[in-house]
């Protein structure tokens, strides 16, 4: 049996699996996750956390997304992750740091009762160079409000990533959005090696954006913090936005500052434990 927590970040959802003693076999992680995050057929996520342990931080995070397909980091992610080591005693420090494929993420927990009430992150810096995104095409500094094919359409788009890639596009009614339409169409662009997160955001005054998000592997989901990351990035490149702004996603709002001494972004939200359970999936 495998035992599990359902947990989210502003709604952005995930299976989180204790792993710290005994992680399920390597070759079943991918189908696992798929199986697990399946709604109405398995737990139902949009990924599957392991929590694992490091030898360069103080925990390791492995995070797969709902079509079976591994991802760098995930800002709403990794709060939940950090709850759940803080709350299940692994342990008692109000900041530490967490190894993931997009590199070491450290989190500072905010409690009320003894409970994490909510996670500050530092998500390290924007990393704008085309070739570290990746993006296909001639290398240079930045991707800033450059035109994108599309369906016979050309769109202005700002790409970066935040460990994993990004690419923003600014709308006048983020309500109005063809997220469906254009969010996988751009996620599998031959320009994107990997595939890409896309965000659509909308300035509604300075120091305020709504948005909302195309996950990569997993379609439209209510939050997302490295994609929250990405768009006040691509706000403050193009002019758009201070570097510090409130960030309306469909599932609740993050705080998100883009620091200039040190480069680093940093966003603040809630993270919560909906209920724990256990599952033959992985058998």
């Amino acid at each position: 049996m495998l035992r599990f927590a359902k947990m989210h970040g502003l709604g952005n959802d995930f299976v989180v699996v204790d792993a710290m003693k005994e992680a399920p076999a390597e070759r079943k992680l991918p189908g696992l996750a798929a199986a697990l995050c399946r709604r109405r057929f398995g737990v139902g996520a949009d990924g599957l956390i392991l929590v694992l342990p490091s030898r360069v931080a103080d925990f390791k995070m492995r995070i797969f997304n709902a079509d079976g397909s591994e991802a760098e980091m995930c800002g709403n992610g990794i709060r939940t992750f950090a709850k759940f080591v803080y709350e299940r005693r692994y342990t008692r420090e109000r900041a530490f740091e967490i190894e993931t494929l997009a590199g070491i993420i450290r989190p500072r927990l905010r409690l009320r009762g003894g409970r994490v009430s909510a996670v500050r992150v530092d998500m390290g810096e924007p990393r704008l160079p085309r070739s570290k995104i990746p993006m296909k095409g001639p290398d240079q500094d930045r991707v800033v409000a450059e035109r994108l094919r599309v369906g016979g359409r050309r769109y202005e788009i700002t790409a970066l990533s935040m460990g994993n890639p990004h690419c923003v596009l600014f709308v006048q009614d983020v309500d109005r959005a063809k997220v469906g339409e254009l969010g996988p169409a751009i996620e599998r662009h031959d320009l994107f090696p990997r595939r890409t997160n896309v965000q659509f955001a909308q300035i509604v005054r300075e120091g305020e954006i709504k948005m909302r998000v195309w996950e990569r592997g997993v379609g439209e989901t209510l939050a997302s913090g490295t994609s929250a990351s990405a768009v006040l990035v691509a706000a403050v490149l193009n002019g758009l936005s201070p570097r510090k702004a409130l960030l309306h996603l469909p599932g609740g709002d993050l705080k998100v500052s883009w620091n200039p001494q040190d480069n680093h972004v940093f966003i603040e939200g809630p993270a919560m434990e909906v209920f724990t359970g256990e599952t033959r999936l992985d058998e």
